[in-house]
């Protein structure tokens, strides 16, 4: 069955390189790191090195792209702070993760791409890290690089794990259209992994349903609500200035919005103008190749537009951001979470389109209510806690959105208070972090000060 698996995962790849070539010529992406995903050259500083007779070996930790990088950066920290001594390198597979890690987590011993799952690419990337443990951010299964690792007795711990409902009927459905034939595989595949440990007892139950072995189960909390709260930015700090020299306000942020979100996100804003003639949106596109686009449509709705990557925050007063009618376009990776703290009112993008919805706690953690659309499977669980709460506000479509936004503007002890539950449900449910800690010194025989 694995070799079945590696001969349909290459023809996949074969059928879609013209795709991934067209894509890495325009967006200058994929091409650059494929030596590196095949194990045929990696960062220098990846390599394991000697050290008093014996080989250094290392904490590996794989996050996905910008979420799981975020997500993973306060546990990341305290295992560079109890083993100061171990080296910890972090893989991530879009270009967008790497280049965040990098910024984020210079504190680690080396920053690369995750192997392409083939034996391969995979041993040449486990020989180069040297990898003690390794440590997976959310639920990335890969057959032969779990087989791998158990083949070279390097336990791999799944941390902040979830299923999400729509993922949980892709894998029943494709267990039955296999007439379970899969089923075996699947549970032979799970058990390669030494320990899960999920956001939520119903995560838990998904995976065991799955074949996931009940004692290798733990349900172990959300990391992500121990975020650190950004600190002042350069450009958080410019943007503050300005909007006070310039008397824009109030201010809209729009994060992480999707292709296809832009255009109902500027009519909402409208909707608000209508009211606030000096309001400022802030729209921050989820991935760089939306950029191009989003300043297109920005354009096109009869708008002025203020490019993030066009600033040099030198001191000088904008023009641009001083007259109304404008709207600032956030076209950079990692900046976001800092703006939040400016915002009098918000959108959580990944949410008016199925995109399964984005991290609600960053805005939260300022006490900014967040607002997002019906698409929030990826974030159920924390979505149902904060709406239970009062301390969120779902809505349908645009319109529903413009009225959000005009109805927190209009009435700020309601926004206050909704902030302030927002902030505390926050406060109450850190502390997964610690309990992730525990659960990866056991299972992969670590203790904190060691070598």
């Amino acid at each position: 069955m694995y070799a079945l698996y590696s001969l349909l995962t290459a023809a996949g790849m074969l059928l879609l390189s013209p795709y991934f070539l067209i894509r890495g010529l325009i967006h200058g992406k994929y091409l650059s790191n494929i030596p590196e995903r095949l194990g045929w050259r990696f960062p220098p500083e990846l390599r394991a090195r000697e050290f008093l007779g014996k080989r250094e070996k290392s904490i590996w930790i794989h996050a996905v792209s910008v979420g799981e990088v975020l997500a993973v950066l306060p546990l990341a920290q305290q295992l560079k702070k109890r083993l100061p001594q171990r080296r910890l390198v972090i893989s991530t597979t879009t270009v967008t993760g790497q280049k965040l890690a990098r910024e984020r987590m210079a504190f680690a011993d080396a920053v690369f791409y995750f192997p392409l799952d083939w034996r391969g690419p995979v041993r040449r990337a486990l020989a180069a890290a040297g990898a003690k443990a390794v440590i997976i951010v959310e639920t990335e299964i890969w057959p032969n690089f779990l087989r791998e690792c158990r083949r070279a007795e390097v336990p791999v711990i799944f941390v902040n794990g979830r299923i999400s409902e729509h993922s949980f009927r892709g894998y029943r459905r494709a267990l039955a259209y296999s007439a379970d034939a899969l089923t075996g595989f699947l549970k032979r595949v799970l058990s390669d992994a030494t320990l899960f440990l999920m956001q939520s007892e119903e995560d838990a139950a998904r995976l065991i349903a799955l074949g996931g072995a009940s004692e290798r189960v733990v349900v172990a909390g959300n990391i992500k609500y121990d975020l650190a709260e950004p600190g002042e930015s350069a450009l958080s700090a410019w943007l503050e200035a300005e909007l006070s020299r310039s008397n824009r306000g109030p201010v809209i942020v729009a994060g992480s919005v999707l292709a296809n979100e832009e255009v109902p996100v500027l009519r909402a804003f409208a909707d608000v103008e209508s009211e606030y003639p000096r309001a400022l949106l802030i729209l921050a596109p989820r991935k760089p190749e939306q950029f191009d686009t989003a300043a297109a449509l920005i354009a096109e709705s009869g708008r002025k537009l203020l490019r993030r990557r066009g600033l040099t925050l030198n001191g000088a007063g904008s023009a641009e951001l001083a007259e109304p009618g404008n709207v600032f376009l956030l076209d950079s990776i990692g900046e976001l979470a800092g703006l939040y703290r400016l915002a009098d009112t918000v959108f959580v993008g990944g949410s008016l389109v199925p995109g399964g919805g984005h991290n609600i706690l960053e805005p939260a953690a300022f006490g900014k209510v967040p607002i997002y659309g019906p698409s929030m499977e990826n974030f159920r669980e924390i979505s149902g806690k904060f709406l239970a709460a009062g301390a969120a506000i779902q809505v349908k479509n645009w319109e529903d959105l413009g009225a959000a936004w005009r109805g927190i503007l209009a009435e700020p002890e309601r926004a206050s208070r909704m902030g302030a539950s927002a902030r505390e449900l926050v406060a109450r449910n850190r502390g997964a972090t610690e309990r992730v800690l525990g659960q990866i010194e056991r299972a992969a025989g670590l203790e904190w000060g060691e070598r």
